[in-house]
Order: C-alpha cells, then sequence, then structure tokens
C-alpha cells in the first residue's frame, strides 16, 4: 500500500515544491516507487521534475474530473526516476468546476486508490492557499509533512496550518495527521534561527525531522535547469540533506507501521 503524504504550509515561499520534489527525488534515489502530485496550478513541481507541463496531454485536472486515470495521466521522468502527476494552467478552472460535483473533495482520493499497489509514496504539491485543491490532497493524505523556516512568522503560519488540520481531520479524513515538521533553508550562523530551531523541538519534540536542510545555492538553483537539486548536484550539502531525509522518512514510516 502506497503512504500517500501532503507537503503543505499555509505560508507561501517556505520551500513546499522544492521540498516534494528533492524529497520524490531522495526517495527514488534509494529505490522507493514514487508518484509525485502536483496540485497547484503554477505547475512548478511538474516542471522543476523534469516535465514540460505546457506539454501534457493529460494532468491532475482531468483525474480530478474523473475523465482520465492516473495511469494514463501519470508521466515517468527519466531524469528524476518518479512518475509525475503533472499540472498546468487548466487546473485553475478545477476550482471553480468541482463546487457543483458531487464528492468534490474526495476526487483525488478516489483516483488514487486505484494505483495504491503501484508505489510505496505518493508525495502531494499543495498550493499556499486553502483551496478545494489543497482540500482534496489533504482528504487523500495518511499525513502531512510541514516545511518551514526557523522565523518567527513561520511559528505563526504553523498555528493556522495545525488548526486546518485539525478541522479536515475531525470533519473528512480521520487518518491525517502531522508526521513530521522539516526545517528548511537553515542557516545556524543566525541566532534567531538557532533559537526557533530549538523552540520547535522543545514544543514538538519528535514531531521535528532530526535531518536540517540547510540554505543552499544549488538547491536554489536546480529549478531553473527543470530539476531538483537530488538529480542537478547530487554532491551539494543540500542534496545529500534531502537524501537523508529520504532515509529518515522512510525510517518514521516503518516505525508507525
Amino acid at each position: 500500500m502506497a503512504k500517500i503524504f501532503c507537503i503543505a504550509n499555509q505560508k507561501g515561499g517556505v520551500g513546499k515544491t522544492t521540498t516534494t520534489v528533492n524529497l520524490a527525488a531522495g526517495l527514488a534515489r534509494i529505490k522507493q516507487r514514487v508518484l509525485m502530485v502536483d496540485l497547484d496550478p503554477q505547475g512548478n513541481a511538474t516542471m522543476g521534475s523534469g516535465v514540460d507541463k505546457r506539454s501534457l496531454e493529460l494532468s491532475v485536472y482531468d483525474v480530478l474530473l474523473e475523465t482520465a486515470g492516473i495511469k494514463e495521466a501519470a508521466v515517468f521522468s527519466e531524469q528524476c526516476g518518479y512518475h509525475v502527476l503533472g499540472a498546468n494552467r487548466e487546473l485553475a478552472g478545477a476550482e471553480v468546476e468541482l463546487v457543483t460535483l458531487e464528492q468534490r473533495e474526495r476526487r483525488l482520493k478516489a483516483a488514487l486508490a486505484a494505483v495504491d499497489k503501484d508505489y510505496d509514496f505518493v508525495l502531494i504539491d499543495c498550493p499556499p492557499s486553502l483551496s478545494m485543491l489543497t482540500l482534496n490532497g489533504l482528504c487523500s493524505a495518511n499525513g502531512v509533512v510541514v516545511p518551514m523556516q526557523c522565523e518567527y512568522f513561520a511559528l505563526e503560519g504553523l498555528t493556522d496550518l495545525v488548526n486546518t488540520i485539525k478541522q479536515v481531520h475531525a470533519n473528512l479524513n480521520p487518518d491525517l495527521q502531522v508526521i513530521g515538521l522539516l526545517r528548511v533553508m537553515y542557516d545556524p550562523r543566525i541566532t534567531l534561527q538557532s533559537q526557533v530551531s530549538e523552540q520547535l523541538k522543545d514544543h514538538f519534540g519528535d514531531k521535528v525531522f532530526d535531518t536540517v536542510i540547510p540554505r543552499n545555492v544549488r538547491l536554489a538553483e536546480a529549478p531553473s535547469y527543470g530539476l531538483p537539486g537530488v538529480v542537478f548536484d547530487p554532491n551539494a550539502k543540500g542534496s545529500q540533506a534531502f537524501v537523508d531525509f529520504a532515509k529518515e522518512m522512510v525510517k518514521r514510516i516503518k516505525k508507525m507501521g
């Protein structure tokens, strides 16, 4: 059975897409079968996985409207080693079209059930807003991985996200939980970041992943080449950190059973 995770944070610019594509590439590197689902109409995770969103014949839009299944719509990224259920501008229209449909927040969940045995991990890149698309992701998932910078405003955003997850857990998806918090873009030389990092560990305990993703130029450069950092420059510190994170993720999931 595939383990399904949303990479989510209601605050923008915290590295959700970078985390999604690099975790996918890291898991593929350690021989896991991975499907990356792009739920953001901007399609950045699609482009960052070596797939041209402009040339997609089928996308997550078709899957949500049930005109195609994931087996037909997902494409394999040879460079990255994982499958991509891509997104493009069409997806922005899905918000409006889904409103009138039955089971609108469970469309993705139903589609993923059909490919449950084909993957070990499904990673869903969610848009920053709590939209019908994000809701589809949260209703499908076993858990949420929260990438966050160690800054004061990030803590405020985290409170909003935890409240949202509690509401979805109570009303729509009793399996949903926070799997862990991933500290990203981390620079130990900045005193405030070290302080916030300690606060996170004090408050959330073992929900904070041991792996820390450093601020890294190569990770930032990689998307302009249409690749995750793990593939673009496997020797960069940030890339190695994401492979370590993939290993930690696998261990954590085994412990959870």
